[in-house]
């Protein structure tokens, strides 16, 4: 980036940030099972009642309950989706798929990260090996295709994903947008350069000049991002490395029957008491 760019300033309130989604939208969440996903924002989707939403992440968990738990989601495309293992499945995302209240698009990691490759480089499928002997490709109707260069096993050809948005969280953003991932960014990379535009909830905010230093850190550059919001503890009840780790009671409360177990999760959420000052 150039050093005297003045941009503008992306920053707004996180209810804010999520009124720019629609019922309908098509959401990659980035983050994997209960670490550095951008949970503040899905709860507030619930808060503000959204519906009919698009789910597209390989490895969800408690962001993709919750919003089934919510009744937020009509279709997932999804690989393994887990609670992790102190809490085996996702209890609500399964009885969702299993009364047919969502369409499920089921996927292995590597399809669904083909089908977002392809979007993000402008194809309209990307080869993908290694689902042999699986049924993904005959209940998903994916076709195979010839090596045309050998006689090797053919590949499937993964139809392009290109979701609305991706909706990520980082561990330090600047005023223009320019996002920094602590440790791993699982799949967000790829999420934001196949989305149509990218959302971001951020930890911290930190100086323009922060990035200038160091740019080859930078994982999602100011130009993809439309806006951000910065709140601390956003990944919570999971982890952002190195900030803090998952709250496993809070979780486990989270998992209790009941719509009044669900409401006082909400309420403890560390967003709520800003966003209930902000209606």
């Amino acid at each position: 980036m150039p050093s005297g760019f003045v941009g503008k300033n992306k920053c707004v309130p996180l209810q804010e940030l999520v009124s720019r989604v629609a019922d309908g939208a098509s959401l990659a969440i980035g983050g994997s099972f209960l670490h550095r996903g951008p949970f503040a924002f899905v709860r507030e989707l619930i808060r503000q009642g959204r519906t009919g939403l698009e789910i597209i992440k390989q490895s969800p968990g408690y962001d993709i309950d919750i919003l089934c738990r919510a009744g937020a989601v009509r279709k997932v495309r999804a690989g393994i989706v887990a609670m992790e293992g102190n809490f085996g499945l996702a209890p609500w995302y399964r009885r969702a798929v299993e009364r047919q209240e969502v369409v499920l698009e089921e996927h292995a990691c590597a399809s669904l990260t083909a089908g977002l490759r392809a979007a993000a480089y402008g194809i309209p499928f990307q080869p993908c090996a290694g689902l042999h002997g699986s049924d993904l490709p005959a209940l998903n109707g994916w076709v195979s295709l010839p090596d045309p260069y050998s006689d090797r096993a053919p590949v499937y050809a993964i139809p392009a994903i290109e979701p609305d948005y991706a909706v990520l969280l980082a561990s330090e953003i600047d005023r223009q947008g320019n996002v920094r991932i602590a440790g791993t960014p699982h799949w967000d990379r790829i999420m934001s350069r196949a989305s149509r535009s990218v959302l971001v909830v951020a930890e911290k905010l930190v100086d323009t000049q922060i990035f200038q230093d160091n740019p080859e850190s930078t994982v999602v550059p100011y130009f993809m991002v439309e806006a951000f919001s910065v709140v601390p503890g956003g990944a919570w009840p999971g982890s952002c490395w190195p900030s803090y780790p998952i709250d496993y009671p809070a979780v486990e409360s989270y998992l209790a029957e009941g719509d009044e177990a669900l409401a006082a999760h909400l309420a403890k959420a560390p967003e709520a008491a800003t966003q209930e000052k902000a209606r």
